[in-house]
């Protein structure tokens, strides 16, 4: 299982998206996604988290939450057990040309018309009406969503999709 880390920074009623268009054999390719990256050896999820926002965006987080756990269950990609935060808080300038996409901030609510993946809808909706911490698995066929279980119980994908 891969672990990985994925932070929604927020400004202005904005959240620092990245549009996945620079990097050879990405899963992620043409998706606007939020800023993280996979675990190195001996990596907590805060140190991943530091780590992958400093080297995607050259901002340093001063300020964030951990609000779930996404485990994504795919027939194509394997499994990935993600660490879901948000920031606040943060220092530097960001940086103008990022290896892995476009940085851009984009308002929360225009998000949703943006080329994502159709799980990223349910956790990005948690995100802005739940504050408690959740566990959500997302399970795929191919690219397409198939089922979701947010804290053990099977969600309607009717209701987010």
């Amino acid at each position: 299982m891969t672990n990985t880390t994925l932070c929604y920074l927020e400004q202005d009623g904005c959240y620092l998206m990245m549009h996945r268009t620079k990097k050879k054999n990405d899963a992620n390719q043409g998706k606007w996604i939020g800023i993280g990256g996979k675990f190195e050896e001996g990596e907590s999820p805060d140190d991943c988290l530091l780590r992958e926002v400093k080297e995607e965006t050259n901002l340093q987080l001063t300020q964030y939450q951990f609000r779930g756990i996404v485990t994504f269950v795919s027939d194509k990609y394997g499994t990935e057990q993600m660490h879901l935060f948000t920031a606040t808080g943060f220092v530097g300038e960001l940086c103008s040309n990022c290896c892995e996409g476009e940085l851009k901030w984009i308002e929360k609510d225009a998000i949703l018309s943006l080329p994502l993946w159709e799980g990223d809808k349910i956790f990005l909706h948690l995100l802005q009406t739940e504050s408690s911490f959740f566990t959500l698995k997302l399970c795929y066929q191919g690219d397409s969503l198939v089922y979701a279980i947010l804290n053990g119980t099977p969600l309607q994908l009717s209701d987010f999709l």
